[in-house]
């Protein structure tokens, strides 16, 4: 049956805030993941441009005995060759701990506002994140 207004206004900003939430966590391990990943090639593209005469020309020590212009431009293309398979990687891990977590799963209709007596455990409609027994088979596509 149908919800009143009040209750549906209450009900659909409930709803978009737990989905807002979820966003901002899919968002957080995103970049905690691909932080962490990239790691290596933000350090070498970062010494690359930093010992560079043409670009920042630092005046650290290990820019002067250890890296010229040669060196310092090798390891700025080393780092944009590395950031590719870097990418794969990244994105392979976020995506396998996004379905392991079923992070995808725990964003809500907003039908779920309109109407109350319904369940949200049926296979196609969704399921909420502590909802797990409902359906265990539930993919986040369907």
């Amino acid at each position: 049956q149908p919800r009143s207004p009040c209750c549906c206004l209450a009900w659909t900003l409930l709803i978009g805030t737990m989905n807002c939430l979820v966003f901002l966590l899919n968002l957080l391990l995103m970049f905690v993941i691909f932080t962490v990943v990239l790691l290596p090639t933000i350090v070498v593209v970062y010494f690359g441009f930093q010992c560079h005469s043409q670009v920042l020309h630092s005046s650290a020590r290990y820019c002067k005995s250890i890296l010229d212009d040669n060196s310092s431009s090798a390891l700025i293309i080393l780092g944009f060759v590395i950031m590719s398979p870097l990418l794969v990687v990244a994105m392979a891990i976020y995506c396998s701990l996004a379905r392991r977590l079923q992070l995808l799963v725990c964003f809500q209709p907003c039908s779920l506002a309109l109407y109350k007596g319904g369940h949200c455990c049926h296979p196609g409609e969704g399921a909420l994140c502590w909802a797990r027994g409902c359906s265990r088979q539930l993919k986040a596509w369907v």
